[in-house]
């Protein structure tokens, strides 16, 4: 029997709309000035958290193999088919790449430029969450025990 925490997956996938919308109003917004590029910062920081944090979870819920990067989370829920686009999986893979240069390398970081997966990332992560939904769905129905009957009294 898995131990998934699916309350807490649902709380991760909960903050996905804050940031699409973060995300969209960046991009629609974008003057390449220093605000937009904060916000821009952010909400892919943010989209970074989600994906690896909801992953993480269903890793460790699901007893999958252990992750040693965050690509490696991307790769292993890929792989036990929680999403099966592979468009999806190189998407998710440059976003988490983008992890060490927004969190440790944030001094080079470009704000005024707009990042080409800000545009792509609202519905992404919106197909993300749909996706995981429906693994847990899927999955947790199939792990749930057959229950017999109650005897019935003589």
């Amino acid at each position: 029997m898995y131990y998934v925490n699916r309350g807490q997956i649902e709380r991760i996938l909960r903050q996905i709309p804050d940031i699409a919308d973060g995300l969209r109003m960046a991009a629609s917004s974008w003057d390449g000035g220093t605000v937009w590029g904060m916000v821009q910062e952010r909400c892919l920081h943010l989209a970074i958290e989600v994906v690896t944090d909801a992953g993480s979870c269903l890793i460790d819920g699901f007893i999958m193999r252990d992750a040693g990067s965050y690509e490696d989370i991307v790769t292993i829920i890929y792989e036990e088919s929680v999403f099966r686009d592979q468009e999806m999986y190189d998407r998710l893979i440059e976003l988490v790449s983008l992890r060490k240069p927004l969190v440790q390398e944030y001094y080079n970081w470009e704000r005024g430029r707009l990042h080409p997966l800000t545009a792509v990332l609202p519905e992404l992560l919106t197909r993300f969450a749909s996706e995981i939904q429906d693994y847990l769905n899927r999955e947790l129905e199939i792990a749930r025990p057959v229950r017999e009957a109650p005897p019935k009294p003589v």
